[in-house]
């Protein structure tokens, strides 16, 4: 049997080092990383799966919503994601969003999100870290991700100033952090559909991170034999 293919979307250029952790993950569950860029949005892109990495934050005009912040916005990017997730949607296939992944995902089910998270810490730093500094606070099971970290608290990094606030259409939320902000998202009824906020490819080193890439790569190879 192939391996399966796992898309891995980004920017046309930069973010060398979470490509290439995701695609370590990817390649080390024994599934074939396929890297793809906005200039290949006409192309016809087959995958048995798919990751959507971090990055700049999502155009409020996708769901929109005016901006209430100037950052960089990279429109080619967003054109390709959205499409690869309503490939992945329309043909169930697994699909792992990583922060601005997870953001778009839940904005492709017509959601929306806080654009600045600023005024919206209480308990928690607004402060960036690659490091597990932070808490994550699974809802009570029976979940996905709760399968797959096997924990009720643990320990998550956070580079986000953006984050979900309405809840797209079958989303639900299974994890939060102390500021009771959106972490992570899941659609119970599909096979694989898992939207988290951290990043775990810089948490490569914990078992329970590395499982949420596993997992991943193991729908995709299930689905190949239907």
């Amino acid at each position: 049997m192939a391996k399966p293919v796992i898309a891995i979307t980004g920017p046309e250029r930069g973010a060398f080092g979470p490509r290439f952790l995701v695609a370590l993950a990817v390649h080390c569950y024994g599934g074939v990383p396929l890297q793809l860029r906005p200039s290949q949005h006409e192309q016809s892109i087959s995958f048995d799966g798919v990751v959507v990495t971090g990055g700049h934050d999502v155009d409020p005009v996708l769901y929109a919503a005016e901006p209430e912040v100037h950052p960089k916005y990279d429109p080619e990017r967003d054109k390709l994601e959205m499409a690869v997730i309503k490939q992945a949607l329309q043909q169930r296939k697994p699909l792992l969003g990583i922060c601005r992944g997870a953001q778009l995902l839940n904005v492709c089910r017509g959601g929306n999100l806080h654009q600045q998270l600023k005024e919206h810490r209480y308990n928690t730093s607004h402060r960036w870290t690659v490091l597990p500094l932070k808490t994550l606070c699974l809802e009570e099971p029976p979940s996905l991700l709760a399968d797959l970290l096997k924990c009720q608290r643990c320990k998550i990094n956070s580079l986000h100033n953006q984050a979900i606030n309405k809840l797209g259409d079958g989303l639900k939320v299974v994890a939060r952090d102390l500021d009771q902000l959106v972490q992570a998202i899941e659609d119970p009824d599909y096979p694989f559909l898992l939207g988290v906020q951290w990043h775990p490819e810089f948490l490569l080193f914990l078992g329970r991170q590395r499982r949420l890439f596993k997992a991943l790569v193991a729908i995709a190879r299930e689905q190949q034999t239907k």
